[in-house]
């Protein structure tokens, strides 16, 4: 069984436990209920029937959270959805593995929509802005987790002053689960990952020393710059986690370098992320992987010569609830190279 196979079992497991967790019955949901989200007052009447997951990340917290009776669609799947809810995410309809149009959402007539990036949602969306959504009488809500500050130049994606963690993508779940009046089964789901989390911190280096890591998203092609998680986002904080650090300095969510700049690094662990999309052949870790152990200079860092390079689900890198799962995959493979305890 490959790493990639035991680790895609391993999430199957510890979701289906989230999801059977007990917890004290939280309160019911008092409508109309108002967010404060991102910048802006949500608004919600009554609990969703129709809603649309816009992005992995929002459509699979409403499939953890058993919502897929009152979904009418999903849209934006970097990756196959998580093993344990594919039962679930077939009853949902799929609009697109890429960007949605914002007709294509209408028509499924929603009354709610949860937007996992401000690509999908925001001033700059290529899909929507809020104020589309508030003309036809459909809520939105943007992941908190996804925020961030935009500046001129070479920063698409935003950046981050200070560094991720768990608690916006907490506060998501807490406020996605109370929209639906399901606060009982977010309170549960938040147990288990907390519990994960707090176990993750146990498996630092097995040496003093602070390993640094470099998390390879994907490339266009070997010539072409590679796009690296930054140091604040979720990739900064799976190295924290872990007792490490992101070799990448930069604020910037998903900062691109060309090899030269990424080889002066020096980074202790080369993480290559797999994806499912297939937009690019480096998309693939294998592609990945063939493309460090053989370039003439890329070969010679260190940590591609001793073998520390290990494969993450790419949308783990993203600030999602994938994160967790990212990151004991990442430790899992450490351990066995006898890098992490």
């Amino acid at each position: 069984m490959s790493i990639w196979s035991a680790f895609r079992i391993r999430i199957g497991i510890c979701a289906g436990f989230a999801l059977g967790a007990t917890s004290a019955l939280a309160a019911p949901t008092q409508y109309p209920l108002t967010i404060d989200n991102c910048g802006a007052k949500v608004t919600i009447e009554n609990a969703p029937k129709r809603a649309v997951g816009l992005g992995q990340n929002s459509a699979e917290i409403l499939l953890m959270l058993g919502l897929q009776d009152r979904m009418v669609g999903t849209a934006f799947w970097p990756s196959k959805v998580l093993p344990q809810l594919a039962a679930a995410n077939a009853k949902v309809k799929l609009l697109t593995v890429e960007f949605p149009t914002f007709e294509s959402i209408l028509a499924e007539d929603p009354d709610f929509v949860a937007a996992a990036l401000p690509t999908l949602l925001g001033e700059s969306s290529k899909v929507a802005k809020r104020q589309d959504f508030e003309k036809v009488g459909v809520s939105s809500y943007l992941s908190p987790s996804t925020c961030l500050e935009r500046k001129e130049g070479n920063d698409a994606y935003g950046s981050r002053g200070s560094l991720w963690n768990m608690d916006s993508l907490y506060r998501e779940i807490d406020e996605l689960s109370r929209i639906f009046d399901v606060a009982d089964r977010g309170q549960a789901l938040i147990a288990d990952f907390k519990a994960r989390e707090a176990s993750l911190r146990t498996r630092v280096p097995a040496g003093d020393k602070k390993l640094s890591y470099v998390f390879w998203f994907s490339s266009p092609s070997p010539s072409a710059d590679a796009y690296l998680g930054g140091k604040n986002g979720a990739s900064g904080f799976i190295a924290d986690l872990l007792g490490g650090r992101n070799a990448i300095d930069t604020e910037a969510e998903w900062p691109t370098l060309g090899w030269e700049s990424i080889i002066a690094t020096n980074p202790d662990v080369i993480v290559v992320a797999s994806l499912d999309r297939n937009r690019w052949e480096l998309d693939k870790p294998e592609a990945k992987i063939k493309f460090l152990t053989t370039d003439p200079a890329v070969s010679q860092i260190p940590a591609v010569k001793s073998k520390a390079i290990v494969v993450m689900d790419g949308q783990a890198m993203n600030p999602t609830i994938r994160t967790i799962y990212g990151a004991e995959q990442i430790a899992d493979q450490l351990k066995a190279i006898g890098l992490v305890k």
